[in-house]
């Protein structure tokens, strides 16, 4: 069931890392303007990053670092899980719904990738 559930994260992971560069503008608009450089950046950045931890996960020998990494991914993205839910707060009530439902869904995606980097 555990390398079911490693392979399960990093097929999440990667088809969020590729929509990170087929559809770029769709995480330009929830990279924090806090952060320095352009969004683009930030967006590709996180891309990289969550096809290089899927690839991690999906290979036994580095499942454990690609578990510890994917924790970190997830939770280093929650600020713009925050912008998104805090710029959207006056649009639909379904663009709503989908911005404050990702908060708390961090939460199991982090419980997720701690899992898989510490089965038991």
């Amino acid at each position: 069931m555990a390398r079911h559930g490693a392979w399960a994260l990093a097929g999440l992971l990667a088809a969020a890392g590729a929509t990170h560069f087929a559809r770029p503008r769709i995480y330009d608009s929830i990279v924090p303007a806090a952060l320095p450089g352009g969004r683009r950046f930030w967006t590709y950045a996180s891309g990289a990053a969550a096809l290089a931890t899927a690839a991690a996960i999906a290979h036994p020998r580095t499942r454990r670092a690609g578990g510890y990494a994917a924790t970190a991914l997830f939770v280093a993205v929650f600020p713009a899980n925050v912008t998104m839910a805090i710029d959207w707060r006056t649009r639909s009530p379904r663009h709503r719904a989908i911005a404050y439902a990702r908060l708390p869904l961090q939460i199991p995606l982090i419980v997720w990738a701690w899992r898989v980097a510490r089965p038991r």
